[in-house]
């Protein structure tokens, strides 16, 4: 806090935008650490969760985060669609659903959106995180425990008063840690 102000605030803007998209994505949250000056978060990509969604699903998680199509909000009204655009409004959905598992599309909401939030407090334009996320494949068990550790420890490490929650996953395969 070397400015003099207090930002103590913005760690619970990014704990329930977390918690809030890993309701929409296909992934779940195993750990994470909000720190002073950056945030760990390790998830778990749930691939076939995202690939048994209904279309309608797929719609409705979308809207959460963007505004839809036209065509996609006519399907969910019950009107009847042509054969062309049925087909356009598939391959949207095909889309959507990979984004909605797609780990850059995550950070992407998760990042873009505090960042409008503390510019728009601090009166200001421009980037606000210093550099792209970083990931890190967890391809096994070892793998997944040391991360979670690690993630887990950093704010004792960092004398922060708060232990971070950490949950448990049922498989390693597809976790990832991100750093930003």
């Amino acid at each position: 806090m070397k400015s003099g102000n207090d930002y103590e605030h913005r760690r619970e803007w990014i704990e329930s935008r977390m918690h809030n998209l890993a309701s929409i994505f296909a992934l779940d949250i195993a750990a994470y650490a909000v720190m002073s000056n950056h945030y760990h978060i390790v998830l778990y990509i749930d691939k076939e969760k995202a690939l048994n969604w209904p279309d309608t699903e797929v719609i409705l998680r979308w809207q959460k985060l963007f505004k839809a199509s036209n065509l996609a909000r006519r399907y969910l009204q019950g009107d009847i669609l042509d054969h062309c655009e049925m087909r356009k409004l598939k391959e949207v959905v095909a889309l959507w659903r990979d984004r909605l598992m797609d780990l850059s599309w995550f950070m992407r909401c998760l990042n873009e959106s505090i960042a409008r939030q503390a510019n728009a407090e601090d009166n200001c334009t421009g980037r606000f995180w210093e550099g792209r996320f970083k990931s890190q494949a967890l391809l096994d068990e070892r793998a997944l425990a040391a991360c979670m550790a690690y993630v887990d420890l950093n704010p004792i490490r960092a004398n922060m008063q708060k232990r971070q929650k950490t949950l448990t996953i049922p498989r390693s395969n597809n976790a990832f840690v991100q750093q930003s």
